[in-house]
């Protein structure tokens, strides 16, 4: 694959219902040049979080859009797998601006991108549903004008604020596919009757944020969800270990055997 256009194609099929695509969350180009030379990484997802911690920002669109985009370009350069960037809200006040945003990421080189339905990324507050997916639709026309077949995994928030109003997040889910999203992320499935309720109910595939305690990623493929990430938890795992390791090595204990660890730029 050489053009952004071929990655988000590719990006696009990779999300199989039963045959999940795994991606394990990235931050910077060293994580993503780490990653993706793994056995088995088929395609990278930034994690908007780890990003704007890497960067010394809080996340929620802290980071400025030039901020998020040039994260992403160094990113994209780094590898040759496709590339979905965490985009947040899309970072602009309206469809207009997120056209614009999207436009300008397409152009950073990312195949595809996660937008997501809350107002500001704290609260459980949403977006009003017609507003949400007329964002979802300015990305997918962007992508359009530039040629390329992007793969937009819409996040709805609903469940993760309002367990109950299962029918409002099939709601919203559907709307997103229909303005142009192919695949849908949806936060608080907590269940696995409602992991398999969404995976009938919604017209694309599915994503989930799966956890320690959570459905196991067997359980999850044979419900047939399509993609699967861990977000910000890659960067605490990360960050775990080097912990461990600083407070062995001051404390005059053993070397870690991951210091004779052999990377490359």
């Amino acid at each position: 694959m050489t053009t952004t256009a071929e990655k988000a194609a590719a990006l696009t099929a990779l999300h199989v219902p039963g045959d999940p695509l795994i991606v394990v969350n990235v931050w910077d180009a060293m994580t993503a040049r780490i990653v993706a030379r793994t056995p088995g990484v088929r395609a990278l997802a930034t994690a908007s979080h780890a990003v704007a911690f890497s960067l010394g920002v809080d996340d929620g669109e802290r980071m400025s859009v030039d901020l998020a985009l040039s994260a992403a370009a160094r990113i994209t350069a780094a590898t040759e797998l496709p590339v979905s960037v965490d985009f947040e809200r899309g970072y602009a006040p309206d469809a207009e601006g997120v056209r614009d945003n999207v436009a300008r990421l397409i152009e950073a080189g990312a195949a595809g991108l996660n937008i997501e339905d809350s107002l500001d990324g704290a609260t459980s507050a949403l977006r009003p549903i017609d507003e949400a997916a007329a964002r979802v639709a300015a990305a997918r026309a962007a992508a359009d004008a530039a040629g390329v077949p992007l793969a937009i995994n819409a996040r709805t928030d609903t469940l993760a604020g309002a367990p109950e109003a299962w029918g409002e997040a099939i709601e919203r889910a559907n709307a997103y596919v229909d303005a142009g999203a192919t695949s849908i992320f949806m936060l608080g499935l907590g269940t696995e009757k409602q992991v398999a309720d969404a995976v009938a109910e919604v017209r694309a595939p599915v994503a989930v944020f799966a956890r320690p305690g959570y459905l196991s990623l067997e359980r999850l493929a044979e419900l047939g969800v399509g993609r699967i990430s861990f977000g910000p938890q890659v960067l605490g795992l990360t960050l775990k270990h080097l912990a461990e390791a600083t407070a062995q090595l001051t404390a005059r204990g053993e070397y870690p055997a991951e210091l004779g660890y052999r990377y490359e730029l």
